[in-house]
């Protein structure tokens, strides 16, 4: 592997483009990081440092750039902050590998073309998520690619517990649970199995609460369940997503208030969940910080599905030792963990006030039968683990 090579990673969502790049032997080295957001409406691109030191700036006011032309953008910023140092691949986050990938894959034209065939089961995120590869694909043909897939880690989720009571041939079809969230449990696991060996063999129930929710049963670091299933909506309450949902909500929808599939789409992924409950806000500090009645309501109802949840993954596991707690509201927000660990106390799970407060580590009480933990995830850095990896064959 070159000396002075880089492993540049790209996380695409709907309106933004987050990278980082890092040193090519050593993945845990971050040089650079950054995004692009505001990409359709008022996309600026920024670029750090590892110390946060801001290094890049640029706008565009007209509003003209897609994901294409800010992919090109990035690598562009890019080449002018590595001076000298070139990158030897990318590695993307893909949310979807659907049955068939189960693993961080290299990508060519044709596994972009199977790739495609799963946006309709993840319509809100795959086609962004791709759109990156395609232009460096286009751009720089000759660069490795390689996708990692947020449904991976819960391929090893028994058969049951990935299938839903429909028809066989609509199982056959791809109609079945797959999980997602999978690069942030495979990185709190892999951070578990350095820091608390033991803990990472147990049976743990891992909640990566986020604007983006869901909750995995892991048993011996392997995926037994998840409360996220065929699509990214499912499971519990979110920033903006309903979660569960009576599917006889939807027929109602469409025969008596006379929504059709695309308004039905903006309900369930863009104006439920906290936003919807409260009519405030997605943001959970902006509730907190709230004393309206409504914003208290959209806070119980999310800790409520989560604690109910957590039963449910319990039961998958046949018993629990660790509850672990990952991503923005559940690595920041000590009054949310408190809150869900209280109801979570017929476990045996018992919080340290002042260990809550500080949010690293163990939470709980030494003398708790459920141990609490805060672990920081970090997506971008799986991803350029496997990128590394499979440079290396």
């Amino acid at each position: 592997m070159d000396k002075i090579g880089c492993i540049a990673v790209l996380n695409a969502g709907s309106s933004s483009i987050k990278f980082a790049i890092y040193d090519a032997h050593d993945d845990g080295t971050q040089l650079f990081h950054g995004q692009v957001e505001g990409i359709g409406t008022s996309p600026r691109l920024q670029a750090f440092k590892a110390d946060g030191t801001l290094v890049a700036e640029k706008d565009w006011r007209d509003g003209t750039l897609d994901h294409h032309g800010a992919t090109d953008e990035i690598m562009s910023a890019g080449r002018e902050l590595l001076s000298g140092r070139h990158v030897l691949a990318f590695g993307h986050r893909v949310v979807h590998g659907g049955t068939a990938y189960a693993a961080p894959t290299r990508i060519d034209a044709a596994v972009l073309t199977e790739l495609r065939k799963l946006v309709p089961l993840a319509p809100l995120h795959q086609p962004h998520n791709l759109a990156p590869i395609a232009a460096i694909l286009k751009a720089t043909p000759h660069l490795p690619q390689i996708a990692c897939f947020d449904t991976a880690f819960h391929r090893s989720q028994p058969a049951l517990a990935q299938k839903f009571a429909l028809p066989r041939e609509l199982t056959a079809d791809g109609v079945r649970r797959y999980g997602f969230h999978g690069l942030s449990y495979d990185y709190v696991m892999a951070r578990l199995k350095e820091i608390q060996p033991e803990l990472a063999k147990s049976r743990l129930i891992i909640a990566h609460l986020g604007n983006g929710a869901s909750l995995c049963a892991v048993r011996d670091g392997r995926s037994v369940a998840s409360t996220m299933g065929f699509t990214a909506v499912d499971g519990l309450m979110m920033g903006t997503r309903t979660g569960a949902l009576d599917p006889g909500v939807l027929l109602y929808l469409l025969k008596e208030r006379g929504l059709d599939a695309t308004g039905i789409e903006d309900l369930l992924y863009r104006k439920s969940g906290l936003l919807g409950v409260s009519g405030i806000s997605s943001d959970m500090r902006t509730l907190r910080a709230s004393a309206a009645p409504e914003a208290r309501e959209a806070i119980d109802l999310f800790v409520y599905r989560i604690v109910r949840e957590i039963g449910s993954l319990a039961a998958a596991l046949g018993g629990v030792d660790g509850i672990v707690f990952t991503a923005g509201i559940g690595e920041r927000d000590p009054a949310t963990r408190a809150e869900i660990s209280a109801g979570c106390a017929w476990l045996g799970l018992k919080l340290d006030p002042a260990l809550n407060a500080a949010g690293n580590g163990r939470i709980s009480v030494d003398s708790a039968a459920v141990s609490a933990w805060v672990v920081p995830t970090d997506e971008q850095r799986m991803i350029a683990r496997y990128t590394r990896a499979a440079l290396r064959g």
